[in-house]
């Protein structure tokens, strides 16, 4: 049998197993039975194991099944190689941008009102940009790489995390500074 760290993770994050099933957008009762030790889905381990901030491997203290090891270990890649494909087309869509707006920018200079058109890539062009992200790019990378995440959203939940760490230690030293004499 698998043993489960879904207990310990979701306490060390001082969570309810309600806010665990709300942050994962999975069911109480299946977040229960997780920590019963019950088998589940990859996708449903994946949702839990992303509200966790940590790999589905470490989910388990140990993984006895070799088929589920082996299940993990796919998805795990499945996860790093539709990361980096997904990186890779908004980092081609970013330099298409810049490589416009350079082209655009050498051209302005040699018109007699060049800076409406410099002015007019680089603010309106931005706001085109990031209109053309969140209304289609993103949805479709999300589509396309279900396993993947934007980098915004990524940078979100690390600012999330670091902003709780602190938070964290902070408590634990209001409390040892009560307890001290």
């Amino acid at each position: 049998m698998n043993k489960t760290r879904i207990i310990e993770l979701r306490q060390a994050q001082g969570w309810t197993q309600e806010r665990l099933a709300t942050e994962s957008g999975v069911g109480l009762r299946t977040v229960q039975r997780l920590e019963a030790g019950e088998d589940a889905s990859l996708e449903t381990l994946s949702l839990v194991a992303e509200a966790l901030r940590v790999p589905v491997r470490d989910l388990f203290s140990t993984i006895d099944d070799a088929a589920m090891s082996s299940r993990v270990d796919s998805l795990e890649d499945r996860t790093t190689e539709q990361q980096a494909a997904r990186d890779r087309i908004t980092g081609a869509w970013r330099w298409l941008y810049i490589g416009i707006g350079v082209v655009l920018t050498l051209i302005s200079f040699t018109f007699a009102q060049g800076v409406v058109l410099f002015l007019g890539y680089w603010i309106g062009g931005t706001m085109i940009l990031l209109a053309v992200r969140r209304l289609y790019l993103e949805p479709h990378l999300d589509s396309r790489y279900p396993l993947s995440r934007a980098k915004s959203s990524r940078r979100e939940r690390r600012q999330r995390r670091n902003a709780a760490q602190p938070a964290e230690e902070h408590s634990e030293t209001d409390v040892t500074d009560q307890v001290s004499p």
